[in-house]
Formats: C-alpha cells, structure tokens, sequence
C-alpha cells in the first residue's frame, strides 16, 4: 500500500510503500496482554515496615479482670495504659495484611507475543476507523499513517510543529488536546502530577535532530525513536489506533523482529 509524503508546508512531495508490518491482522486482545505485563514494569514495589504496630510494651492480663485477653499497653495514668496493642482490629494496632515488598508485580510476556502485539500495534495505526474511534479529530484527512520527509527530524520549534499539523488538517485536533488539559486535586497534586491531558499525534522518527525538544511542551503529543517504539506509545491504555506521523526514514528503521513477523503474515 502506497501513501503520500508530506513536506513541512503540508504539501505532497510523493509517495511511499509501506512495510508488510502494516498489513498485520488486527489483535485487540494480544494488544492488551501485552501492555498490562509491560506496564506492571513501571511499578514501585510498596511494602511496610515489618514491626509497624508492634513497638510496644503491650501484654495481656489474662484471666479473672472480666475483660476480654488481648494483649493492653503496660503503665498507669497516662492515656494508652490499658489500651489494645500490638494486634491487628484494635485503634493504633497493626495491619492485619500488609503489602510486602517482596511480591511479584513483574508480569512477564513471551516474545513473539510481544512483537505480534507490537507489529498489529502499528498496523492499527494505519486504520482510519480505529483512528477516529479512539477520539482523534481528523478532518478529511484518509490515508494513514501520516509520512513526513525526514526534514521534521531537524525541527527545533515547537511553533513549527504546530504550524505542520495545521497544514495537514489537524488544527481540530490540537483544539481537542487544548480543551482535555485538566487540574488534579489531592495526592496527585502533591506529587507533582497537576495536570492531565488527552493523547495526541505520536511523532517516530529515526534520529532526533532536535525534534525531541520542540515538541516535549506540546500537550499530548509524543516523539519517540523508531528503534525503541513500544506498544506502551502506540496504544496508550491498551486502546490501540493511535495518531501516528512516521519520518519517511523511520519506516525503514523498525525493528526486524517486528518486520519479519510483517512478512510471514503477508505471505
């Protein structure tokens, strides 16, 4: 399948032939394994201290005070003397199940798994109805994935992105990312995530000439390597058919794993 090439200026300067990667079947549900396991790779194991609650001199009385036997805080005439401690179900005890550190939150995935689930990925991106599904605004544009002369990866202005995207028909698009851009409250706040915002257009080149920095304050939009393009880019929350604007260079540079699973599928 042939789809054009676009300049800057947002003009069609040819064509190209895509890979046979973009002919894979579509595969919602490898997709989705595939991203829950590489996704639990961002994890944080989280655990507690293993004598949380247990830091006292708490005892039981035992038998004949006509009270129940667990175990009391020792001491007189201050406020936790009698109290319950050190137990699981009482006020200031422990936890009764705590998590641990320990547990296993690494999922693991086989490889050819990975590069089906990678190469149907990028074959989605190439669906216009899956596109315009996953909410993208797309005008009348209908040939996709959008290709780039491989002048975008000397880009170092965020205006000039900006200015490509409208050209080519994507000015609703931006108006969409601009409108998702919400405040957090709470504890994400306090963690420094303020804001959240739609998905937009990802941008893969071959070499980031200077494109990296014109576009990392760009709401929604991404740009990534074609060599280290992930399933976690091109299908965020494992919805896959994600905006894609490929350099015309890029396209030769996807990982041969991923192509050969391509080729075997077209054959």
């Amino acid at each position: 399948m042939k789809v054009p090439v676009y300049s800057l200026k947002g003009t069609k300067v040819g064509s190209v032939e895509l890979p046979s990667v973009f002919s894979t079947p579509f595969r919602p549900d490898v997709i989705h394994k595939v991203y829950v396991a590489l996704d639990s790779h961002r994890y944080q194991p989280k655990g507690t201290d293993p004598m949380a609650g247990e830091r006292t001199s708490a005892e039981s009385w035992g038998v004949g005070r006509g009270v129940a036997r667990v175990a009391r805080v020792k001491g007189e005439r201050h406020p936790r003397a009698g109290q319950a401690a050190g137990i699981a179900g009482v006020v200031k005890g422990r936890v009764a199940h705590p998590p641990k550190s320990e547990k296993i939150i690494w999922k693991r995935v086989n490889k050819k798994e990975k590069r089906l689930a990678l190469a149907s990925a990028i074959a989605a991106t190439a669906n216009r109805e899956l596109i315009i599904l996953r909410g993208h605004k797309v005008g009348e544009l209908n040939t996709f994935p959008i290709v780039v002369s491989d002048s975008i990866e000397k880009v170092k202005k965020a205006k000039q992105i900006i200015e490509f995207l409208e050209k080519i028909g994507l000015k609703e698009e931006l108006k969409r990312l601009e409108k998702s851009r919400k405040k957090r409250s709470g504890k994400p706040r306090m963690r420094g995530r303020v804001t959240r915002s739609a998905q937009g257009p990802l941008i893969i080149v071959s070499q980031d000439k200077g494109i990296k920095n014109a576009v990392k304050n760009l709401i929604g939009i991404k740009c990534v390597l074609a060599k280290d393009l992930s399933i976690l880019d091109l299908a965020p929350g494992a919805n896959p058919g994600r905006l894609t604007i490929w350099s015309k260079s890029a396209l030769k540079n996807i990982v041969k794993p991923v192509l050969r699973i391509g080729e075997v599928v077209a054959a």
